[in-house]
């Protein structure tokens, strides 16, 4: 027994975190390793251990004696003895199964599993062998072969019943690219920082221990995870498709290959609506992967991934991934491929299925890690509450709950909130993030400033992104179309008035617009305005979840109430609290 630990472990897989012990910060990056926050009341957070954050932390080198040896030494109580025997018995499953190359069958791959769980494979799967046209090996209940072209849908599949795979199958070259990184001190030039130089090489590994050529990187917005991919097609010199989340991030994807490469232009091609350009670097975008001209026809677009010999795919915002992306990449798994992303927070729950078909977590960094290094910003997290108007209380009381949200996140009063947040950050780089388009549109035009939407024209986009770089433009007001890929380096403020519900990604992305260093070492700050007491407030708990676990906290700020004309009062904010 540990009466000074921080930490409470129950037998369910849920320890419980007392946020104002003196070992706080210390208990929360260890369990940062292997466990994922899922509450964050003020006095205990909760996280839940998961066979998934085992699983990655098993694929990261971490052993269930480390695991149960940082949980000892934080838990205030002995801890259950089912806990241990479950957690070992997790992790041992990670590497229990091995993938590789049937010997003298160059078209069908060599399943095989541990000494130590004799006739597991026949028992996991002895009734699909006619699905995916398995021959056990020499009469033997623990190796078989099966078909290459059902590598990853037999991945997802034992993922599924809880056995991840260890991949040692290796991987094919592609068509040889020879390229560098432009490093240099002059314009353009640039150095890799350690944490990326440390990435790339978690992520190329030694093939044959299973421990490179596919996988994601997890690094905050602003961190430079675009380097980590050049990084990562210097270091294997071959023939890459890029995929991201829209076309503005195609294009720097692009200018940063033209920049910070020594590829000539006419090698890297734009694949969108608006060009179909295939070349040795080939950008695209999961939209127009996923188009098609009407529900049940084919992903026309979906070719891409065979029409040249690519040597490595990376997935930007690997987190987006929709789900035809997915059966496409269950098909290429004999290609190397890198997911970058700032969060492994799906809304979908398809973690595993990026575990299987991209790979494990290779590499992460906690976000206020780079911050205390200074290679991103130090932000203020403010979370502002106002009462709904009198007007508005008997509709939200009747409305279904999904408008409930809407009226909520459409308060009038928050427009003056904004006017004050305006004033106090005058001269700053300010971006107003929203869901709801006319309330979008109704905040741009009574500040009279610029809106981009969804149905902004690409160019006038590009156009409006420069002017807000160059600070001829001072103030935008931006739909979820900023939420991903933008980068803003100037963008030093963030009021976010409306969100997808409690979408603990979306509140990632938008804290990334404004996470690059400035340069005159500026605090950036990001504020959320909510409703008070409805069910804004709530999804806003759940949004902050993610950035809490990083060690972000938010305080909270109450506005005073309205004059006897039942407008906002103009006093100061009152910072009450510093947890969520």
């Amino acid at each position: 027994m540990n009466q000074n630990g921080a930490c409470i472990v129950q037998r369910d897989f849920t320890v419980l975190l007392e946020t104002d012990h003196p070992g706080f910060e210390y208990a929360r990056d260890c369990l940062g390793r292997f466990a994922e926050l899922v509450k964050s009341p003020a006095g205990f957070h909760t996280y839940r251990i998961t066979p998934l954050s085992l699983w990655n932390a098993a694929a990261g080198g971490s052993r269930p004696e480390d695991i149960l040896g940082m949980l000892r030494n934080m838990s205030r109580w002995e801890l259950p003895q089912s806990l241990e025997l479950e957690i070992g018995e997790h992790m041992s499953r990670y590497g229990l199964l091995r993938l590789g190359r049937a010997p003298e069958e160059h078209d069908r791959l060599l399943l095989s599993s541990s000494s130590a769980r004799p006739g597991l494979l026949l028992k996991l799967l002895g009734d699909k062998k006619r699905a995916f046209q398995l021959r056990f090996t020499e009469d033997s209940s623990d190796s078989l072969t099966f078909p290459a072209k059902w590598r990853g849908a037999m991945k997802q599949e034992l993922i599924r019943m809880g056995y991840p795979v260890l991949d040692q199958a290796g991987y094919h070259p592609g068509q040889a690219l020879p390229l560098q990184l432009a490093f240099s001190s002059g314009a353009g030039g640039f150095m890799l920082r350690p944490y990326q130089q440390a990435a790339v090489e978690a992520f190329t590994g030694s093939e044959g221990e299973g421990g490179g050529g596919s996988g994601v990187i997890v690094l905050p917005c602003g961190a430079g995870k675009t380097i980590v991919g050049l990084a990562a097609m210097e270091r294997l010199q071959c023939e890459t498709l890029i995929l991201t989340s829209n076309v503005t991030s195609v294009r720097q994807w692009i200018h940063e290959i033209g920049a910070k490469t020594t590829l000539p232009r006419e090698s890297v091609g734009e694949y969108t609506g608006l060009h179909k350009q295939i070349t040795p670097v080939t950008v695209s975008t999961y939209q127009i992967l996923t188009h098609r001209d009407r529900a049940g026809n084919d992903f026309k677009h979906m070719r891409l991934f065979g029409e040249r010999d690519w040597g490595l795919i990376i997935y930007d915002e690997v987190h987006l991934l929709p789900a035809p992306v997915f059966r496409a990449t269950a098909e290429i798994q004999a290609t190397r491929r890198l997911g970058l992303t700032a969060t492994l927070v799906r809304e979908d729950g398809c973690e595993q299925d990026v575990f299987s078909l991209i790979g494990p977590k290779r590499y992460e960094l906690p976000w206020k890690a780079l911050e205390e290094q200074g290679f991103i910003a130090e932000v203020e997290c403010s979370e502002v509450r106002i009462p709904l108007p009198d007007s508005l209380k008997d509709s939200y009381l009747e409305a279904a709950s999904r408008e409930k949200h809407r009226i909520a996140a459409e308060n009038p009063r928050k427009l003056e909130v904004i006017r004050r947040l305006l004033a106090r950050h005058e001269g700053s780089g300010i971006l107003i993030i929203g869901q709801y388009l006319e309330q979008l549109r109704l905040i741009a035009e009574e500040l009279g400033v610029p809106l981009i939407a969804g149905n902004t024209p690409q160019e006038e986009r590009v156009q409006l992104f420069d002017q807000f770089r160059q600070g001829e433009i001072p103030v935008l007001v931006v739909s979820k179309v900023a939420n991903f890929a933008v980068d803003l380096p100037d963008a030093s403020v963030a009021i976010q008035i409306s969100g997808s519900f409690g979408s603990r990604q979306e509140e990632a992305q938008r804290l990334g617009r404004i996470l690059r260093p400035k340069a005159d070492g500026r605090t950036a700050h990001f504020y959320t305005i909510v409703s008070e007491a409805t069910s804004e407030q709530d999804f806003a708990r759940k949004r902050q979840l993610f950035l809490i676990e990083q060690g972000y906290q938010y305080g909270i700020v109450l506005e005073q109430e309205g004059t006897g004309d039942d407008r906002v009062s103009v006093s100061p904010f009152r910072r009450t609290s510093v947890h969520a």
